[in-house]
């Protein structure tokens, strides 16, 4: 239903970005139903080089921004406000070169874009629990994210998302956004997990990563021809 391009931990750029875009677009474009809308995650969220930021991905085609560690409401607004044109924002009035408006083919594009776009923040720390609900019913603010493996490591819990204290509290944390009527999302790499969460009232679920997906169907293979797979070769990162 929906990918994340991923601009925070993946080596991604606007120029990446744009070509990720570009294929989904054609995707679409070529199979009709089977299609996946694209989330673009920003490396940096608030302040002014965030917003510039922000406008670019906008500007790019991106209509769903996601963007990480935002621990108060202040941030969120700060957020909020880059993805929106004004008077609801900040985002600056660059339509006529930008690929989202198809370069002013589409020419109500200014007047339509802030109903159209999608702004979700990630809460990944303890300080992010502490003001989830300012986050989550700040205006403008669509859904909010919880990040695990950050939010275990903030817990004092590093690596180990599963533990329970982590585990109630993004329980917890779900429930208080939809409580404020926003859109919880969360990633989980295992079924179980992911069918938990779906079952716990989240709306959006990263069910997988391409790189985990590789690394376990490349595993997979290695098994299927080689009996012994203790004796590891090599290895550079």
């Amino acid at each position: 239903d929906w990918l994340l391009i991923d601009g925070e931990h993946a080596p991604n750029d606007v120029r990446s970005v744009l070509a990720q875009l570009q294929a989904v677009a054609s995707a679409q474009q070529a199979f009709g139903d089977l299609r996946s809308h694209p989330v673009v995650r920003v490396p940096l969220g608030t302040g002014e080089a965030g917003t510039a930021l922000i406008k670019q991905f906008l500007d790019t085609g991106a209509q769903t921004i996601l963007v990480p560690m935002v621990d108060t409401a202040e941030q969120a607004a700060q957020v909020a406000a880059a993805c929106r044109y004004p008077p609801e924002g900040v985002r600056g009035m660059g339509s006529a070169l930008a690929r989202a408006s198809r370069w002013q083919a589409h020419p109500r594009y200014v007047q339509e874009a802030n109903a159209q776009i999608c702004c979700l923040v990630q809460a990944e720390t303890v300080t992010a629990m502490q003001n989830l609900d300012a986050i989550a019913t700040t205006p403008g603010v669509d859904g909010v994210f919880i990040g695990p493996a950050d939010l275990s490591a903030s817990m004092g819990h590093p690596g180990n998302p599963m533990h329970p204290d982590v585990q109630a509290m993004i329980a917890q944390a779900i429930a208080r956004i939809l409580k404020a009527g926003k859109a919880p999302g969360i990633l989980s790499t295992s079924e179980a997990q992911a069918r938990q969460w779906l079952a716990a009232g989240a709306r959006f679920v990263a069910v997988g990563a391409d790189t985990i997906v590789l690394v376990n169907g490349a595993t997979q293979l290695l098994k299927t021809f080689r009996a012994d797979t203790s004796a590891q070769g090599p290895s550079s990162y």
